[in-house]
């Protein structure tokens, strides 16, 4: 017998099904409720309680610390498959063969020139420009370039579709990184891999050749896998509620690139960073701040401890330490920031505040120590986020419209003022 679930309003009940996922997860379906009661809603703040969809994609269980991507571990992915296998296993829904591997990269690579008018675009951009503006607005330029709609249910057109995003979108990246640091464009290096060649385009001087730092490669390749999917955050399900309303692939990226654009979401590495920065400038004292931490009536907040969805450790962030801990020693970076970075991860780990509260250091901890030893500045951090989590929306940007999923549209309790005469300008 199916189960389901009774609401009693004023004495009359409502029955709603329960439906159960694949991981034992349990929902309401209260889709009818509104119908059904003629007009009653739910009230819920940031949709915290609210399942806005059915998804394959990827599954979260934040308090047992466990992210798989389509049944994958995390853990695993990271250390055994490249980045562009987990893209094309989000998307496409398996790890590829060698052959679909091979053919999916080389599309990739035949799609990677973006227009030279789009030079013009970034040309007109000044310096002091936030670089995640810039990429957000080269994405939506983008359409002008192809302005055909991605027809979902042709499988030649969507994979067109998707092969061109993933292989001009770290073109972007590297033109606004290099804009902002005043160095010539590049479109980068078919005879390389991906992620080295987004390096390559990054990094490479206009005066001298570019040696690759294999180190550098592996702990970039995992930050970006680590960030390819996230379940249904906020610039994921913002991708999908503006695609919703059948608005073309590119635009909705640009949309979740802004959406990711915010401090408490994909802006919380940069957050860290000038926190650390904060501390530095105040003299460098950990404890001072681990202190000011614990306080309830002080109002800094430690950045980049803890996690809204994981209430244990993070699963990411031990992969991450182990490949941030792999780039500081092999740079041998001297970097009182970064030295702060890691008194405050000690103190942290070893405080029983912390450990009994389970505020280990999260991802975004560890990427900002990262990005800052490469030499990528703090307004880039949140960029290289976007970066590895293109695929995730891509794949999200595709289920919702294979689903037929119907365009978003939340309500609201009205809580303004009630019908009102209008009174002339002169006598009020």
């Amino acid at each position: 017998m199916a189960k389901s679930a009774t609401i009693e309003i004023d004495g009359q009940k409502f029955e709603f099904p329960i439906i159960t996922g694949t991981e034992n997860e349990v929902a309401i379906d209260i889709s009818s409720l509104r119908s059904a009661t003629k007009g009653i809603i739910t009230l819920d703040a940031g949709y915290k309680n609210t399942g806005s969809c059915k998804s394959k994609i990827t599954f979260l269980d934040g308090e047992n610390g466990i992210l798989r991507y389509r049944g994958y571990s995390i853990e695993e992915l990271a250390e055994k498959a490249s980045f562009l296998e987990v893209a094309y296993l989000l998307i496409f829904g398996d790890l590829p063969t060698q052959e679909q591997y091979e053919k999916f990269y080389n599309d990739i690579k035949s799609y990677s020139v973006v227009d030279d008018d789009v030079r013009k675009i970034v040309d007109a951009f000044p310096k002091s420009a936030h670089p995640m503006g810039i990429v957000s607005s080269l994405t939506s330029a983008l359409t002008a370039f192809n302005p055909s709609s991605v027809n979902v249910n042709s499988e030649q057109e969507a994979y067109k579709a998707i092969v061109r995003i993933i292989g001009k979108f770290p073109v972007l990246v590297a033109w606004t990184f290099r804009k902002k640091h005043g160095l010539p464009l590049d479109y980068g290096d078919k005879n390389l891999g991906y992620v080295e060649n987004v390096l390559k385009m990054m990094f490479k001087q206009p005066n001298e050749d570019y040696v690759q730092n294999d180190v550098i490669v592996d702990a970039l390749n995992k930050l970006l896998i680590l960030h390819a999917d996230h379940e249904q955050n906020c610039s994921t399900s913002t991708v999908r509620i503006t695609g919703s309303s059948h608005a073309g692939l590119f635009v909705s990226l640009s949309a979740g690139i802004s959406a990711l654009w915010g401090p408490l979401h994909g802006g919380a590495n940069q957050a860290v960073l000038e926190m650390l920065e904060a501390i530095k400038e105040d003299g460098g004292d950990t404890k001072k701040y681990m202190a000011k931490a614990k306080d309830k009536d002080d109002p800094f907040r430690l950045m980049g401890f803890g996690h809204r969805v994981y209430k244990n450790f993070d699963p990411r962030a031990r992969i991450i330490k182990k490949a941030a801990d792999e780039v500081l020693d092999d740079l041998g970076i001297d970097d009182p920031i970064l030295d702060i970075a890691k008194g405050l991860e000690k103190e942290a780990l070893e405080d029983q505040y912390f450990v009994d509260r389970k505020l280990y250091p999260n991802v975004d901890f560890y990427s900002g120590i990262i990005y800052r030893a490469l030499g990528i500045p703090t307004d880039m951090f949140t960029v290289m986020f976007a970066l590895g989590r293109l695929p995730g929306w891509i794949a999200q940007w595709f289920e919702m419209r294979l689903n037929k999923e119907p365009i978003g549209r939340p309500r609201q309790l009205y809580v303004g003022e009630t019908a009102r005469p209008f009174v002339p300008i002169e006598k009020r």
